[in-house]
């Protein structure tokens, strides 16, 4: 049975952050509030947590995972990043956008897409989250909570308790979220001299980036 941690959404109590923080540290798999919808996220180098993370997703390993980090100060470790491509990413962080770049090898392989060797990086301006992740100590793996065969994530922490209670080992509760994903933006083709790619439309602004 998932464990229920109902946060306030502006000053979240730090010891259920960090009972959440426990579950992901033994391998559990966590919902967690972000400035789009709600999320799954994992720790990132538990191989078995990222493989149930799929499975309960419905993805397989071309799905794009993204890496949910604090600040671009951990961008370095994990993705290759020239001064064009770090300009856009500083205007679109923190916020609802999920930037695709090339991996390093500090990125396990079985995170990154198997044929592109890329990865999905994400800052996000939700406080819960970003608690969570300064207790953590590093980045989590995360993907949108969208049910199999559904168009729309789930917003709602309690339906996603319900649902999902026997699958997860928490919810981290900060009230309902956004119901659109984040916006989706490919930076790879900016490394050899091309423009980022805009590959899906969700809540944040492609145009707030000049795009």
């Amino acid at each position: 049975m998932a464990q229920y941690f109902e946060v306030h959404p502006e000053n979240p109590q730090p010891r259920l952050l960090r009972q959440a923080v426990a579950l992901l540290e033994r391998g559990g798999i966590v919902a967690v509030p972000t400035d789009s919808s709600y999320a799954l996220a994992c720790h990132l180098d538990d191989k078995s947590a990222v493989d149930r993370l799929r499975q309960i997703r419905g993805v397989d390993e071309r799905h794009h995972l993204t890496l949910l980090c604090r600040d671009l100060s951990e961008l370095a470790t994990y993705a290759r990043v020239d001064n064009r491509q770090y300009r856009l990413l500083k205007s679109g962080t923190p916020g609802p956008f999920t930037f695709i770049l090339e991996a390093t090898r500090e990125v396990p392989r079985r995170v990154s897409h198997p044929q592109r060797k890329t990865i999905g990086l994400r800052v996000p301006d939700h406080r819960v989250l970003q608690e969570l992740l300064a207790l953590h100590g590093g980045p989590l793996l995360a993907t949108t909570l969208i049910p199999p065969q559904a168009s729309e994530p789930l917003k709602d922490g309690r339906e996603i308790r319900d649902r999902y209670e026997k699958l997860i080992a928490a919810v981290v509760d900060a009230g309902a979220c956004s119901s659109e994903p984040t916006t989706v933006i490919d930076l790879t083709p900016m490394g050899t001299g091309g423009e980022a790619v805009v590959t899906r439309r969700g809540r944040g602004d492609p145009a707030a980036l000049g795009l």
